[in-house]
């Protein structure tokens, strides 16, 4: 059985002393909660700004808990070279990041991310010894449209094809319909868990099966809260959640975690 796991992506909302403070915060409720050992077993990801990153890990001495790992947001395509403003896959494992947050919806619709980049990232990260987590989503027209199934597909197929993974590399997949993020009001559980078997029967038409079972966990992402969040995960294909805004506040994020325990 995969390991369960819970993604904190804070954006653009803390600066570096609210988000120290929100890893003591963190870190704090963690080790008060009744349900410690149970939480042992479960991944969480903690995913600051980049201005953040050095800085969240000395702050929260992350190896007391040794299930507690530092993600970044994004990142850029090529190692290194004269691309003013971008960040390494290479520099992100350097202070200390494990996953990386590649394809969200944010960057695609106000950055004009493309699936063409977002493949390339992948495959960097991959190369720099990180864990891609790839966020794919349909708009609220395109559902309207009845495109859902086909947009999911498609970007889960520019994402991952001519990609190769070996035994100890890991890919995350977070199905994030755009139309609910921020809004709420997350879809149900069932829904989510029909989403995920199109995303995994589309891996599986990419990669081996045993690769697939092993390597590939998929989630679920879109106004995660801890009174919902138990209904997602215990769906056979939800290997976990990506929090957004839940996850600024420590003690509702560590209630998520401990929901799911």
């Amino acid at each position: 059985m995969k390991r369960k796991i819970i993604i904190a992506n804070w954006k653009m909302r803390p600066n570096l002393r609210e988000s120290q403070n929100l890893v003591k915060g963190v870190l704090k409720y963690l080790k008060k909660s009744k349900k410690k050992k149970k939480l042992s077993k479960l991944d969480i990801v903690v995913c600051p700004s980049f201005t953040s990153l050095s800085a969240v890990p000395q702050m929260s001495k992350f190896k007391v808990l040794r299930n507690v790992f530092l993600g970044a947001q994004d990142c850029f395509w090529e190692e290194k070279g004269e691309f003013t403003g971008e960040i390494s896959p290479a520099w992100l494992k350097e202070v200390g990041c494990k996953y990386v947050i590649l394809g969200h919806s944010e960057r695609r619709r106000y950055l004009s991310e493309t699936d063409e980049m977002v493949h390339k990232k992948i495959k960097a990260s991959l190369n720099a010894g990180l864990i891609p987590i790839i966020c794919v989503g349909e708009t609220l027209d395109q559902r309207r449209r009845g495109l859902k199934e086909y947009v999911i597909l498609e970007q889960v197929s520019q994402a991952l094809s001519g990609v190769s993974i070996d035994k100890k590399q890991k890919i995350i997949i977070a199905y994030e319909p755009v139309w609910v993020i921020g809004s709420g009001h997350a879809i149900g559980p069932e829904e989510a868990e029909y989403m995920n078997k199109i995303i995994l029967q589309r891996t599986i038409d990419l990669f081996p099966l045993d690769v697939v079972k092993n390597n590939i966990r998929v989630v679920y992402g879109g106004s995660v809260d801890h009174d919902n969040v138990k209904s997602f995960v215990d769906q056979d294909t939800v290997d976990g959640a990506l929090v957004g805004g839940a996850s600024l506040k420590a003690k509702e994020f560590i209630k998520i975690c401990e929901a799911i325990c």
